[in-house]
C-alpha cells in the first residue's frame, strides 16, 4: 500500500504492507504486491468488472496501481467491463478505453443491471 500523511500530490509517500498503515498516514495506492496480485488474476479470467480505481489517479504520485490495472485489463484476453465515472476516466487518462470491450460512465447502474434489477431508464421504455 502507497501511503501519505496528507491528500496531495507532493507530500512524502511510502510503501508498507497493508496490515503495516501507521496510524497517522492513508492509503492512496495499491502498491506493486497488489500489482502483481491482481495481475496475475485478471490474465486468468474470462471476464471482468471494474468498478473504482485503487488509487488517487488524479493525482501523479498515486496513479501508477490505477494505470497498471487498466493496462492489465487492456492486455487481458478477457471480456473487460468499465463501470462508472472514475473508472472510465482512469482507463481514458491512461490510454486504454479502446482496448476495453465495453465502458460505462454508470458504476452503480452497472452493478444494478449485473445484479438482475430493471433499471429505471429501460423500465419506463419497457412501459410504453
Amino acid at each position: 500500500m502507497v501511503v501519505a500523511k496528507e491528500f496531495k500530490n507532493d507530500t512524502e509517500f511510502k510503501t508498507v504492507d497493508i496490515d503495516k498503515i501507521p496510524s497517522d498516514m492513508m492509503g492512496l495506492d495499491i502498491g506493486q504486491k497488489s500489482i502483481d496480485l491482481f495481475s496475475k488474476k485478471i490474465k486468468e479470467s474470462k471476464t471482468i468488472v471494474w468498478t473504482g480505481p485503487v488509487g488517487v489517479f488524479e493525482m501523479e504520485n498515486f496513479k501508477k496501481g490505477t494505470y497498471a490495472i487498466a493496462e492489465a485489463l487492456a492486455t487481458s484476453d478477457a471480456i473487460t467491463i468499465i463501470g462508472g465515472g472514475d473508472s472510465a476516466s482512469a482507463v481514458e487518462k491512461a490510454g486504454y478505453s479502446d482496448k476495453m470491450t465495453h465502458v460505462s460512465t454508470g458504476g452503480g447502474a452497472s452493478l444494478e443491471l449485473l445484479e438482475g434489477k430493471i433499471l429505471p431508464g429501460i423500465e419506463a421504455i419497457s412501459n410504453k
